[in-house]
């Protein structure tokens, strides 16, 4: 997964995208390719593995999921972003008002700040690689030695500063570092399933026996680790489709295909999902399933010691800028979305301070550890704002009702947006909570309960409207 780092800054923020800044598909190709090869995909691949995945659900349920979120990109969101060539931001202000864009802006920075903090964390692992010192377990919450608050501490200001330089330089740095990385996260892949190859004696003359080896020693299914939530096809498969939910259901990605020719270069996100969400996930998954078959218990999830035996010095460098050139971004948009709160304060500044922020929360192993969980959460607190723009976008003038209200009436807080996201939430955490089964089956679980309140979201958004529009109007 990434964040959106690839959004040019400084341009048509508060316009439409002209004809002549629009760009070719090649272009949107290389972006996702790099953006979703990032640090949190070794975190992610690994914790498969301890959810006790099979290699039927992990290998199908990857194919599926991916392709449903490419689906989503280009039937969801490259559509409207083509023909509105706005800024998510700016036409969640024509929608909803200044107030609650900064409200949203305001969520969306904390999130930022906690996903940055875990790649921080992933980042921190190698130089414990180096330096030896008590580095966290799978179950860890709190910091468990000096040495690892001061790795994190180190890298953690390293990042903040780079971000508070700006854009420029962020991007450069992940330009040059995203080709690399890709090719390192292969290497991973090819090493591990070379080492299962050899521990297993195994002789590998055909599809047949590759995938015999996968069933048997590298997915082999069964109970999840202490502490971890068990993954069959169906999380894998939403897990694949919703990772990225805050990009393509929750519009993020707005910002992105602004600048695409036509709708259809949506399907270049397959780049990205089937390089980051399915190569880089499978490799990051057999180097812990490896660590697992060799020591059944050493459950830790530590991308550096896992990169340093499959890869040496190459793979722990590659885990550092992986984390360092992901975090970057993001702490850099969590800036911007700050500073939109206190426009009185400098950007260097507020960017600083998020990054204090990020580094804190990278301390606390607790988040990366639990980064399943954690990105099923932030897709489902920005999916209901999507479903706003979908409505508002499609289905409003149809219906009689003004899109654009706020815009329209000159309103800083459009509480028909604003309750539908507020009350599709708290209906969402309510079925989450309520542990409701259906033949044994949780259906309503943190990792699918986002599906029907995308519904929930859209009808209510539009109920409300018609209503609020009546008594404003």
């Amino acid at each position: 997964m990434a964040d959106d780092q690839s959004q040019p800054t400084g341009e048509f923020e508060r316009e439409p995208v002209t004809q002549r800044s629009l760009l070719g598909f090649k272009s949107f190709i290389g972006m996702y390719a790099g953006e979703h090869c990032a640090g949190t995909e070794l975190m992610l691949g690994p914790l498969f593995v301890a959810a006790g995945v099979s290699a039927y659900d992990l290998i199908v349920g990857l194919l599926l999921g991916n392709a449903l979120a490419v689906l989503s990109w280009t039937l969801l969101t490259a559509p409207i972003a083509v023909r509105a060539r706005l800024t998510l931001y700016y036409q969640l202000e024509k929608i909803c008002g200044r107030k609650l864009v900064t409200l949203y802006n305001l969520a969306n920075g904390v999130m930022f700040c906690f996903l940055a903090g875990s790649m921080i964390t992933v980042s921190a692992t190698a130089l414990g690689v180096w330096f030896d010192f008590p580095m966290p377990g799978l179950n860890d919450v709190y910091p468990n030695s000096v040495g690892w608050v001061l790795a994190v501490l180190a890298i953690g200001t390293a990042i903040s500063i780079v971000a508070a330089y700006g854009y420029e330089m962020v991007s450069r740095i992940a330009n040059i570092a995203a080709p690399w990385m890709v090719l390192v996260f292969l290497a991973f892949g090819l090493v591990g399933l070379k080492e299962f190859i050899d521990v297993n004696n195994s002789q590998i003359n055909s599809l047949s026996d590759l995938w015999h080896l996968a069933q048997t020693s590298i997915w082999k299914g069964g109970e999840p680790l202490e502490g971890q939530v068990k993954f069959t096809f169906w999380y894998v498969t939403f897990f694949a489709w919703f990772c990225n939910m805050a990009m393509h259901i929750g519009m993020s990605d707005l910002s992105v295909f602004r600048f695409a020719k036509y709708s259809w270069y949506g399907i270049a996100t397959a780049a990205g999902m089937y390089v980051g969400h399915f190569m880089a996930w499978i490799s990051a998954s057999m180097l812990y399933a490896l660590q697992l078959h060799n020591d059944p218990v050493n459950t830790d999830v530590l991308p550096g010691p896992l990169a340093y035996k499959a890869c040496g010095i190459a793979g722990l460098i590659c885990v550092i800028i992986a984390g360092w050139t992901t975090a970057n971004p993001t702490i850099y948009r969590a800036g911007l979305a700050f500073q939109a709160i206190v426009p009185n304060k400098s950007r260097f500044a507020v960017t600083l301070f998020t990054g204090a922020v990020a580094t804190i929360a990278g301390m606390f192993p607790a988040i990366a550890m639990q980064l399943l969980g954690f990105v099923a959460l932030y897709g489902l607190l920005l999916m209901p704002m999507g479903a706003v723009v979908f409505a508002d976008f499609w289905l409003l003038k149809r219906l009689g009702l003004q899109p654009y209200y706020a815009d329209h009436r000159g309103l800083s807080f459009n509480w028909a947006a604003g309750l539908t996201w507020f009350i599709t939430l708290g209906i969402c955490l309510g079925l989450v909570k309520s542990g409701i089964k259906i033949n044994g089956f949780e259906p309503f679980q943190i990792w699918f309960v986002a599906l029907p309140g995308w519904f929930i979201a859209t009808a209510m958004y539009i109920a409300l409207s018609k209503f609020y529009q009546q008594r404003t109007t």
